[in-house]
């Protein structure tokens, strides 16, 4: 028993009975898992190769400033219902 070695679960080849599809309905998986490297057995190295790409290469940099202005709003809206003060955030002139 190897002390770094992580324990494999049991496989079965049960098939129900009334089951009339493609593949295995009790299989686990990520709905994410056919799109990212970084899930096969590679290595360390692999692994943090595969993750700083996966990392740099952001499809849609829209999204994320999208996302922010959203959230944005949706504190502020937050602010003006509880009552909270929102001169301290402009300069008195």
């Amino acid at each position: 028993m190897g002390i770094f070695k992580t324990r494999q679960n049991k496989k079965f080849n049960y098939i129900p009975r009334h089951y009339k599809g493609e593949g295995n309905p009790y299989e686990i998986k990520h709905k994410f898992d056919d799109h990212r490297k970084t899930i096969g057995k590679v290595g360390l190295k692999g692994t943090f190769e595969n993750a700083m790409d996966d990392f740099k290469n952001t499809p849609d940099q829209a999204a994320n400033k999208r996302t922010l202005i959203i959230a944005g709003i949706l504190i502020l809206i937050f602010l003006l219902i509880i009552g909270f003060d929102l001169s301290i955030f402009f300069p008195k002139g």
